[in-house]
This record gives structure tokens, C-alpha cells and sequence, in this order.
């Protein structure tokens, strides 16, 4: 990984390129992101550094964060996550990321927690098919066939069942730049990405560009 930052997903809007076609673009607040730790290959084995994005009150911050915080010198933050970037070992503690690490035309990954569905069936869930819904049939979206009576007697390993569906890491790869201010820390990327409208979303430049 080389380059990183946090953000915050505000919705889903439509942008015009150069050739004047409509394209699809999720509008992402990216940073400013601080440099709460560092981690050094003398003490830590290894080189990177801990960003904290959007600050938060001090009543919402542990003691324990609290002094985490004012160790760094920087205010209290709501998000922290840890990256090996490409320059953590001459990164310093309070060191600002913004967007503009990024530039348009970059591949990006981006990782968010997926919206939650809630309990679900296993056609919603897994996409399995439904028996027939005429013909005096009293079968339409059950789970199908639990196994036999005698052999295995037992539910296979790996059944599709109904559960919760959602509320999961998912990572969305090779997403387009299309767009970025970084006077207001705005990135527009090319599609949609998972998570709710302000969920925290990871911006990543891409693995397989």
C-alpha cells in the first residue's frame, strides 16, 4: 500500500467528462486526516503511521484516547486506522493528509462496511432460485433439500441458509477518479461504493492497476 486516506461517504450524484458523457460519480469527504502515531522499523519492526479522521467530542473519548490524543498534540478524532504508506518514515505525528494525495485518472480501491438488511432469506441472501409459485405447489422460498434422512442425517457443511445479511467488509477495486477539490476535501469516484450515506469508507490506490 502506498497511498491511503479516510473518509466519509456523503452520496451519489452525475458528473460530465471531457467528450460530455453523464458518468455516475459517488462523492466521498476525504481528510484531512492527522498523524496520530508513528510506527518506526526500530521500535516497531516496521514502518507506518495511525490516521485519525473526524473529530468528536471529549465526553464521546475514553480516558485511555484521551491521553492517546494529547500525546499526539492533535484533537480528539472519531476514526483510526493504520497504513504502511509509501513515506510513513518521514511522516511526523500531526502531519495532514488531504485529498490531493490523490489526483483524477488515479485507480483506486475503496473499502466501507456494507448496509445492513437485517434478516434474510436465502433468496435475497444467496441468491437461490424459488420453487414453482402455481400448479399447487407449497413450496416458494424455502432453503430446499436439508439432506437425507438416513445418510449423511446431517446438514451438510456450506448449506445456503436464511441469517443476517449485510454489516460487512466489502472492497470495491479499480474505481476511476473522476474528480477532486481539494479545498474542500471532496473526491468523486466513477460508480458506487458500499456503505451508507456517511459511513467511513478507505481510499486505496489499486492493487491490480
Amino acid at each position: 500500500m502506498n497511498k491511503a486516506i479516510l473518509g466519509k461517504k456523503l452520496g451519489m450524484t452525475q458528473l460530465f467528462d471531457e467528450e460530455a458523457r453523464l458518468v455516475p460519480v459517488t462523492v466521498i469527504e476525504a481528510g484531512p486526516c492527522r498523524v496520530i502515531q508513528k510506527k518506526t522499523a526500530e521500535n516497531d519492526g516496521y514502518d507506518a503511521v495511525q490516521l485519525g479522521f473526524g473529530e468528536k467530542k471529549e465526553k464521546h473519548t475514553s480516558k485511555p484516547m484521551q491521553g492517546h490524543f494529547k500525546k499526539a498534540g492533535t484533537a480528539y478524532m472519531q476514526y483510526l486506522r493504520e497504513f504502511k504508506l509509501e513515506n510513513s518514515a518521514e511522516m511526523n505525528v500531526g502531519d495532514e493528509i488531504k485529498a490531493d494525495v490523490f489526483a483524477a485518472g488515479d485507480k483506486v480501491d475503496v473499502t466501507g462496511i456494507s448496509k445492513g438488511k437485517g434478516y434474510a432469506g436465502t433468496v435475497k441472501r444467496w441468491g437461490t432460485h424459488r420453487g414453482p409459485m402455481t400448479h399447487g405447489s407449497g413450496y416458494h422460498r424455502g432453503p430446499g433439500s436439508m439432506g437425507a434422512c438416513s445418510t449423511p442425517s446431517r446438514v451438510m457443511k456450506g448449506k445456503k441458509l436464511a441469517g443476517h445479511l449485510g454489516v460487512e467488509k466489502v472492497t470495491v477495486q479499480n474505481l476511476d477518479v473522476i474528480t477532486i477539490d481539494a479545498e474542500k476535501n471532496i473526491i468523486a469516484i466513477r460508480g458506487s461504493i458500499p456503505g451508507p450515506k456517511g459511513g467511513l469508507v478507505i481510499i486505496k490506490n489499486s492493487v491490480k492497476a
